[in-house]
């Protein structure tokens, strides 16, 4: 890590800590507000996706900064996904999305779940009959394309498992740069985190706090009794030490609040230090996947019959 970057297989490199722009209730204006203040404090790394509904107000805040001087293009790094109901097409996908955002290319373009849902599925929790079978060497060729075509400069996944990256990389003739998954001291990922490192494949955790204030997040990571103590001991903060925690195991962090002292909070992680007493500790919390993905499960129409089969075990 340096500069607080890392570099990614496909050469370019990522900031380590990453603005979420996902929320049930945030509208536009106060998106571009969060964005324009995490830009002040230092975040260079914005993250959005079809489905969050938020391209549009991420790529007015940026590009209002890059239009009054505040930043350059190639200072900031934006990532977005290609949702479930598009697999059919990424590159007219990532084109809509760069329409969206008024930007001629994004940094990552990563594949947001291993489902396909039919053309024009727009919600998030899909219904039984929106499910169409996974052709995943398809879906990886679109990606490909997209690359290929320049409208984004690295191409990954999200939510895949050590089995699904390893089936991926057999017919994959560029590997996936990123894997963005669910990951923070109570999920820590480390079959997935070993497979990923086995192939130069950066992990990036979201919900690295564990989600709270989301409808399905916790409080347990923040509210965690060891957590607590290590932050005491660092005169810290529990959110702070969840993100070390993080960082310190090589992932990026995509957080996601908008509150002006979170915000600065959790950038503040960045100048943390954990020792290996405060590591091991958190390696013996007992583990609980929260994002557990139950909408994309059933017996008749998804290709996943139950949560085992979605995450191949690694639940």
């Amino acid at each position: 890590m340096r500069n607080n970057q890392v570099r990614l297989n496909c050469g370019i490199t990522i900031p380590v800590i990453g603005l979420g722009t996902y929320s049930w209730d945030n509208d536009r204006e106060t998106t571009q507000q969060a964005i324009h203040l995490a830009l002040k404090m230092g975040y260079r790394h914005f993250d959005t996706a079809k489905i969050y509904g938020s391209e549009p107000a991420v790529g007015n805040a940026l590009r209002k900064a890059i239009g009054d001087g505040t930043i350059r293009r190639e200072d900031v790094f934006v990532t977005s996904k290609l949702w479930c109901a598009d697999h059919h097409d990424p590159v007219s996908a990532l084109n809509q999305t760069l329409r969206n955002m008024g930007m001629e290319y994004v940094d990552m373009y990563l594949v947001h779940w291993p489902v396909k849902l039919k053309p024009g599925i727009c919600y998030p929790v899909p219904k039984e009959e929106d499910f169409e079978q996974l052709d995943l060497e398809s879906t990886w060729a679109g990606m490909q394309k997209c690359l290929e075509l320049g409208l984004c400069r690295c191409i990954g996944v999200s939510n895949f498992s050590s089995k699904k990256i390893e089936r991926l990389l057999d017919f994959a003739s560029v590997p996936p740069a990123v894997n963005q998954v669910e990951m923070h001291p109570m999920w820590r990922q480390k079959k997935l985190r070993k497979t990923c490192a086995d192939h130069n494949i950066h992990v990036s955790a979201y919900s690295p706090l564990g989600g709270p204030g989301n409808v399905w997040g916790s409080t347990a990571v923040v509210e965690n009794p060891i957590i607590k103590s290590i932050a005491l001991k660092h005169q810290a903060t529990p959110a702070q030490v969840a993100l070390k925690w993080g960082l310190s195991r090589g992932a990026s962090v995509i957080v996601k609040s908008f509150n002006p002292g979170r915000l600065k909070e959790n950038i503040a992680s960045l100048n943390l230090k954990l020792d290996d007493k405060d590591l091991n500790e958190i390696d013996k919390l007992e583990e609980r996947k929260i994002m557990r993905g139950e909408f994309l499960v059933n017996d008749t129409t998804s290709p996943y019959k139950t949560l085992e089969d979605l995450w191949d075990y690694e639940i």
